[in-house]
């Protein structure tokens, strides 16, 4: 069995009336050349603009090359045709090794694609 938790009594660890872009270490002063805001490379928009302070990182916005909604299109789509690739191969190209090769390299992009479906 387990040891009870020890209690540490909680309670507030900041002094009372700071806010949270404050400093820590004592009353507000005015800006120094340390409270720069930074800007992301997108822009120098207001809501890009994070203080240098900050916790708080935004995540860089990627460009996206296919449309979401072609995703799950895409997926199902290399799906059902490496399983008729590789049914293929074995009907018409005598069990070829290419056929079952293309057939699953499609089920592979398809399961590629069902990973990047949000």
């Amino acid at each position: 069995m387990a040891p009870p938790k020890r209690k540490t009594g909680g309670g507030r660890v900041t002094p009372k009336g700071t806010k949270p872009g404050d400093r820590a270490g004592g009353s507000r002063t005015t800006a120094s050349s340390d409270d720069s805001t930074v800007t992301s490379s997108r822009g120098s928009g207001s809501k890009d603009q994070v203080a240098a302070s900050s916790r708080y990182t935004p995540k860089a916005q990627r460009r996206q090359l296919i449309p979401p909604n072609m995703v799950p299109i895409l997926m199902v789509a290399l799906l059902i045709i490496g399983g008729l690739v590789i049914m293929a191969g074995y009907l018409a190209f005598d069990a070829s090794r290419w056929a079952t090769a293309v057939g699953l390299l499609c089920i592979l992009g398809g399961l590629y694609f069902a990973t990047k479906w949000e």
